[in-house]
C-alpha cells in the first residue's frame, strides 16, 4: 500500500477524468490498496481560484469537496503546525506558497506527490507522474 499526497491540478484532472492525467498517475489513483490525500493547501487553493473567476466548480468549494472525497474514498490532509514549519526550511526551487506547503506535507508524512510539477522532485519528493 502506498500513500499519495494529490497536486490540486490532480484531484480536479482525476473528478474530470480529464486526458492530461498520465495512465501511471490514474492506475495510482484508481488502485484500492493505496491512500489518496487531498491536502487542505489544494482546497484553499481552489477556494481563491474559484473566487477570483480562475476556476468554475459545479458546487461551493466546501461541498464540491466533501462529496469528492466521499465518492473516491480520498482523506483530508490537514494543515499542521509541523508542515508550516518545515515551509521555513525549504529552498525556494518552488515560489507558489499552495506548492510549497504541499511539498512541506510530503516530505514531513512521507507521502510520494502525484503531479505533473516536476520541480517537486528537486527538494527530494518522491513524485510519480
Amino acid at each position: 500500500m502506498a500513500k499519495y499526497l494529490l497536486d490540486t491540478h490532480t484531484f480536479l484532472w482525476w473528478i474530470s477524468d480529464a486526458p492530461e492525467l498520465t495512465a501511471k498517475a490514474r492506475a495510482a489513483i484508481a488502485d484500492a490498496d493505496n491512500d489518496c490525500f487531498l491536502s487542505m493547501a489544494s482546497c484553499w487553493e481552489m477556494a481563491i481560484k474559484s473566487s477570483l473567476g480562475k476556476l468554475s466548480l459545479i458546487k461551493p468549494v466546501e461541498k464540491f469537496v466533501t462529496e469528492q472525497l466521499t465518492a473516491n474514498s480520498f482523506s483530508l490532509l490537514s494543515i499542521e503546525l509541523r508542515h508550516v514549519a518545515k515551509v521555513e526550511t525549504l529552498s525556494f526551487y518552488h515560489r507558489d506558497p499552495f506548492d510549497r506547503l504541499l511539498i512541506a506535507q510530503a516530505l514531513t508524512d512521507r507521502l510520494t506527490m502525484i503531479s505533473a510539477d516536476t520541480v517537486f522532485a528537486d527538494y527530494g519528493v518522491n513524485l510519480i507522474w
